[in-house]
């Protein structure tokens, strides 16, 4: 009786399978194991619009229905309430609660603080130079922690799946775009604290929208630009996952 060899795989190289079609040794070649993973671009928006539409939109509603009713301090306990009813409706059907959710949740809340402190206009327009120190303090707390929250938000955000090992070059990338948000929340703080001092109420009203959209625009190009950087350096591919 004559026994057949078997083949025997060297994971250092390409084996070959029936058909004489090789497969890579590389895991990187497999998507889930040392790839990153997105979902489908219909599945990508619906997952970011859903994230963004309970952290800003629903507060953004409430506001407008609560100042209609009862004026300003109306508007910002509605929006407060809100926004953390819906963090605990998360809590109870997910048993988690978004990082974003729960930054919204902090920040509304110390700015609703601000404005019943004393109902003053000055601590109504200080709240938007002291919420963007507070987002500063919050992202530079966790920038060279082993979790940054940048990495975070990109998990429950967009769904970014990172790969199943670490990978050196993809969290020096986390922390250091954390960094680069503390940064920008620092220098909207510095900002508009300068514009609050030099110039009238409706001008810098206008100015801290035009700050505020400009710093995120910024952020947001610097941190593509950066990411694309570290995939071809590192040697990381980004694959669409499932819808």
């Amino acid at each position: 009786m004559r026994l057949r060899p078997r083949a025997r795989h060297d994971r250092r190289t390409n084996t070959q399978v029936a058909g004489g079609s090789p497969v890579p040794a590389d895991p990187a070649a497999f998507p889930g194991t040392s790839d990153l993973v997105l979902p489908r671009p219909a599945r990508l928006a619906l997952t970011a619009g859903w994230n963004l539409a309970e952290s800003l939109g629903l507060p953004v509603v409430a506001y407008f229905a609560g100042e209609q009713v009862g004026g300003q301090g109306a508007g910002m306990v509605a929006a407060t309430a809100t926004i953390w009813l819906t963090a605990a409706f998360r809590k109870a059907l997910t048993r988690s609660v978004p990082g974003l959710l729960i930054i919204s949740a902090l920040v509304l809340t110390l700015q609703t603080a601000l404005v019943l402190a004393t109902g003053s206009v000055l601590l109504f327009l200080l709240q938007f130079p002291v919420a963007n120190l507070a987002l500063c303090i919050l992202f530079a707390a966790t920038a060279p922690t082993g979790r940054p929250l940048v990495a975070r938000l990109a998990a429950e955000v967009v769904a970014l799946r990172q790969p199943s090992h670490a990978h050196p070059g993809l969290d020096r990338f986390f922390r250091g775009v954390t960094w680069l948000w503390a940064g920008i929340f620092a220098a909207s703080t510095i900002g508009l604290a300068v514009l609050l001092v030099l110039e009238p109420t409706a001008v810098f009203l206008l100015l801290t929208t035009v700050v505020t959209v400009a710093g995120v625009v910024a952020g947001t190009f610097l941190s593509v630009v950066w990411f694309i950087r570290m995939l071809r350096r590192s040697g990381l591919r980004v694959h669409f996952g499932h819808a």
